[in-house]
């Protein structure tokens, strides 16, 4: 794999880190992957639980986090490629979006729905941008409406596979349907469509990086034979010792059996990858998880319907509560030994 672009910056490993909130990829560990030379992103999903009027006013807390992480980043690495991964499903998405150009954001990768408004809302920014895509079908809206409606193309597309740990863009059949052979054909599909559309139209291939269940050197070369640009890799930095999680958290991926990572229920109705633990298996069995105060995250939740709230799950877990918390993660998740530095996995990896 070649190194690639994004703005004027140029990577030294084609190496992107995975956004992972709440709490898990802050500026501790973007900025120690940016100088490493991949790029790191932080995760803007509750990013301000830390503040003191998070209960109160969570909307501020995380506009003042998503600040207050990148400049952390940057302390780390001033010149890295930093940016933020941004859930379209979010309330707050625009403002978080306006937070993180205002920060410095060399880039914004958004999932979790199609980021349609996200071309005018970097206007004028030099933040580049890039959706998640998890089949060529979504690959292809997205790019022809950024076409049709504002006059642009994306800065670089991550294809996010089945194995992906958190949130997945699929329906539960779908994972069931798709085999490695048979995902790895619609890897090769996106990617030659998305560089279709881009060169003929905008005269640029624009970088292709592929996620999900992506642990070792063996990974990286199967999605290189597929025509990959780059890598995106969340799991595996979980259990280094730049994460921003909890110990306890850390620990809890490391002492996962295979047999433990399941499929989840989200309180969302999309279907999740975690590390099944004494919370995910009540609410595995129909239980109603009493919650804390609705924090406004999600736009399609239902505060007096959720079987629980994904805040406070998330928040228990990256504190290392992780008895009651919800331990999202990648499916090798259970392959993790040792605490690691940043470094050590990126060696492994290339």
């Amino acid at each position: 794999m070649k190194n690639f672009k994004i703005g004027d910056k140029i990577t030294r490993v084609p190496l992107i880190q995975g956004g992972m909130g709440v709490g898990i990829s802050l500026g501790r560990l973007a900025g120690s992957v940016a100088k490493a030379g991949g790029v790191g992103i932080i995760s803007t999903a509750q990013i301000g639980y830390r503040e003191e009027d998070f209960d109160r006013n969570p909307v501020a807390a995380n506009e003042r986090a998503i600040a207050g992480e990148m400049k952390k980043a940057r302390m780390i690495s001033e010149d890295g490629i930093i940016g933020y991964n941004i859930m379209v499903a979010l309330k707050e998405y625009a403002s978080h979006v306006k937070a993180a150009i205002k920060a410095g954001a060399d880039i914004i990768i958004s999932g979790a729905g199609l980021p349609t408004e996200l071309p005018e809302l970097v206007k004028g920014s030099l933040t580049k941008i890039a959706p998640i895509v998890s089949t060529d079908k979504s690959a292809k809206v997205i790019l022809k409406y950024w076409d049709r409606k504002y006059k642009r193309t994306a800065d670089l597309v991550v294809i996010e596979g089945p194995q992906a740990g958190g949130h997945l863009g699929f329906h539960k059949e779908e994972l069931e349907k798709y085999t490695e052979e048979s995902y790895s054909e619609e890897i090769k599909k996106i990617n030659h469509n998305s560089k279709k559309v881009t060169t003929e139209k905008y005269g640029t291939e624009i970088p292709v990086i592929v996620a999900g269940g992506i642990y070792n050197r063996e990974d990286v070369q199967k999605v290189d034979n597929l025509g990959a640009d780059g890598i995106q890799v969340a799991t595996r930095f979980i259990t280094t010792e730049e994460c921003d999680a909890d110990i306890r958290y850390k620990e809890a991926h490391l002492k996962a059996k295979e047999s433990d990572i399941a499929i989840v229920k989200s309180p969302v109705g999309m279907p999740g990858r975690a590390i099944m633990n004494k919370f995910m298996t009540r609410v595995m069995n129909g239980e109603q998880i009493p919650h804390s105060s609705c924090h406004g995250c999600l736009v399609k939740c239902s505060p007096k319907e959720i079987p629980y709230c994904i805040t406070d799950g998330l928040i228990n877990a990256v504190k290392g509560n992780v008895d009651e918390g919800l331990l999202f993660c990648g499916a090798k998740a259970w392959k993790a030994e040792r605490l690691q530095t940043v470094q050590e996995v990126i060696n492994d990896l290339f």
